[in-house]
């Protein structure tokens, strides 16, 4: 046989460094590099925690290299073989540290890790429809509140699911009269609880749902529960219970990676049991000697890689110690507008201070998250304060807000 050629990178890499020069001099990408420094302090509107803490995780990335292996956690991290260039035993281990903190035994704790809070969720909807269908022979309604992540809805639509939308009251949680009055009774239900729903922090009141839920035995039930943000942070908290499996019986979480936790790129969790998994459509595929229950086929192994250093060196009590300063600081500035006689509100648990709307100027400076309730005072924005929202940033907001009650 011929012997292989060898190709002559020298003039591709003599490009390279040339089109490498021509890119750091583009003005869209130097524009977006000044951009990213100047917003990062005043990006108030939405949950994104940009005190990111990878520095070291970067280091050891280029230091060896891994940046030039195309690395792809494709299978089941409880059940593919671990080899290839995958990081299945990291995502594993990352599930396993998450799993108790929700309340799911080891021994019956199923998961993966998301490129979302929606890839969450459309994990939960469609664990639930099959493992729904599967015990009762019917497909399921979706039951969500008005109030909760837009994704649930469109996901239901992609799953081609029936949707029976619940109205929110004035603080963004499920109405229990409503849920009991829409439930069908011939029709397993699947039912969405947000805790920290998009706009208002609502938390649904899983104990009067549930009361609802039981005076309709007849009805098969799959709860899944949407914790993106909230899910991050309420475990280090005297919260937990809200999101313990153990307490309110649900089925499935959703939790964002790129929130509380400081990722630098979307990423999530989705936890279920054994029993749920092994409920799902069987699928076992030679190509990867391993057996695929996910919707997605690859998933990011740097993902995991990252989740795992995070949890390594930020721990349990850096968690804890940022859940407490969130909190804290969002309080603060709720008591701070309502010294100053600007209508605010901040629900229990949550992070999301939302207030009568200021004019336009004031929620271009800060990136403000918009809504409307006449309920309430009609117009409405607000902060989500996250782990880079500093003092000098609500100071400076407050002088924004005091300066124009006295121009009235």
């Amino acid at each position: 046989m011929d012997d292989l050629i060898s190709i002559d990178n020298t003039i591709y890499e003599e490009d390279s460094l040339a089109r490498e020069k021509k890119i750091f001099a583009d003005e869209l990408f130097q524009t977006y590099t000044s951009r990213v420094q100047d917003c990062k302090q005043t990006n108030l509107g939405y949950p994104g925690n940009h005190n990111i803490k990878l520095d070291e995780f970067y280091h050891w990335y280029l230091r060896h290299g891994i940046y030039k292996v195309c690395a792809n956690n494709a299978g089941d991290p409880f059940d593919t073989p671990k080899k290839y260039l995958n990081t299945l035993d990291f995502e594993r281990k990352v599930i396993e540290y998450f799993g108790p903190l929700y309340g799911f035994e080891i021994n019956n704790l199923w998961g993966i890790l998301t490129s979302s809070g929606t890839d969450g969720n459309n994990h939960g909807i469609y664990f639930g429809a099959k493992y729904l269908e599967r015990k009762t022979q019917k497909k399921p309604i979706v039951y969500v509140s008005d109030a909760a992540h837009y994704s649930n809805m469109h996901l239901a639509d992609l799953q081609n699911l029936d949707l029976v939308i619940i109205p929110a009251d004035e603080h963004g949680c499920m109405i229990p009269d409503k849920l009991d009055q829409a439930l069908v009774s011939d029709r397993p239900a699947l039912i969405i609880y947000a805790m920290g729903t998009t706009f208002k922090g609502g938390v649904d009141n899983q104990y009067a749902l549930n009361a609802v839920l039981k005076k309709h035995p007849s009805i098969t039930v799959y709860r899944h529960i949407d914790a993106a943000l909230f899910g991050g942070y309420l475990p280090y908290t005297d919260y937990r219970d809200a999101i313990n499996c153990k307490v309110h019986s649900f089925d499935s979480i959703a939790i964002s990676g790129h929130k509380f936790f400081g990722l630098d790129e979307p990423t999530g969790i989705f936890l279920t049991t054994m029993e749920i998994k092994n409920n799902q459509t069987p699928y076992n595929i030679a190509y990867i000697n391993g057996n695929m229950p996910m919707i997605n086929c690859s998933r990011s192994a740097i993902s995991a890689l990252k989740f795992w250093w995070l949890i390594n060196h930020v721990g349990t009590k850096g968690f804890a110690t940022q859940a407490a300063q969130i909190l804290q600081y969002a309080k603060w500035f709720k008591h701070q507008l309502d010294k100053i006689g600007w209508p605010a509100w901040l629900e229990p648990m949550s992070n999301t201070v939302y207030f009568k709307r200021p004019p336009q100027k004031i929620i271009d400076k800060y990136a403000l998250s918009l809504d409307r309730d006449d309920r309430l005072c009609g117009d409405l924005a607000h902060i989500v304060i996250m782990q880079h929202v500093t003092q000098k940033s609500l100071h400076d907001l407050l002088n924004d807000f005091a300066s124009l009650l006295k121009q009235k």
